[in-house]
């Protein structure tokens, strides 16, 4: 019998795993939404799927890019004023100033002078957090589901994961998208609490939820080729 978990972490890769008594080798498949599966014969233990992930570890970066929502980077911003940022799908423009954190504040993102993507990024994180703990709580009464707690952080490619203790992770990289495609993407997350892989229970999960899921997910696809993602804060 297999003796790994659910979900299989191997560096910065996720895998959600599933036994099949049919399968006699290991099946690793990158979805359309750029998570990545494997189904594995009953026998195959957590250190021979480690092995088979890290071998693969090339061809499923390849693949994640080409399916990422995320999407490329755009070109990098200048942190300049009147540079333009994205918060909850509205831009705001840049403003330095000589000193303080980053805030918005009458309709202008402040930066310190000398600042960048560090401290922008830290900026989404520390706002997102209470943010989307609010936002998330309907969410979980709709689905029914008891997450063990919510964190902003950096996700490569991914919008959000979720761990067998029930942790949901976003991406702080969502707060720059419009409020009902973050409510997709924790939607999305808190019924991986319910179904760890992609199979049709899970999409019945989702559209129970939010109906009309796939026009969410098509436009999700759209708008994360505009987000900013720069190189150290994915």
């Amino acid at each position: 019998m297999s003796d790994f978990p659910g979900v299989l972490r191997v560096g910065d890769l996720e895998v959600a795993v599933s036994v099949s008594e049919r399968r006699k080798s290991v099946r690793l498949t990158v979805e359309r939404d750029a998570s990545i599966t494997a189904v594995v014969p009953s026998q195959v233990s957590r250190t021979e799927l480690t092995k088979v992930v890290e071998a693969k570890r090339s061809w499923l970066y390849g693949k994640v890019a080409e399916k990422r929502d995320l999407g490329e980077a755009p070109p990098d911003r200048e942190f300049v004023s009147g540079e333009g940022f994205l918060y909850l799908g509205r831009s705001y423009r840049l403003r330095v100033v000589d000193s303080g954190d980053v805030r918005l504040i009458r309709g202008r993102l402040e930066l310190a002078r000398g600042g960048g993507a560090k401290e922008l990024v830290g900026w989404y994180r520390r706002v997102g957090h209470p943010w989307l703990t609010r936002r998330v709580q309907p969410w979980v009464t709709r689905i029914g589901v008891e997450p063990s707690g919510l964190r902003v952080r950096p996700l490569g490619y991914r919008w959000g994961s979720c761990s067998r203790d029930g942790q949901v992770n976003i991406h702080w990289a969502t707060m720059q998208l419009p409020p009902t495609l973050i409510d997709y993407v924790l939607v999305h997350e808190l019924a991986h609490l319910h179904r760890a892989d992609h199979g049709a229970e899970f999409w019945r999960i989702v559209e129970h939820a939010l109906p009309g899921h796939e026009d969410y997910r098509e436009r999700l696809r759209r708008t994360g080729h505009d987000l900013w993602l720069p190189e150290e804060g994915r």
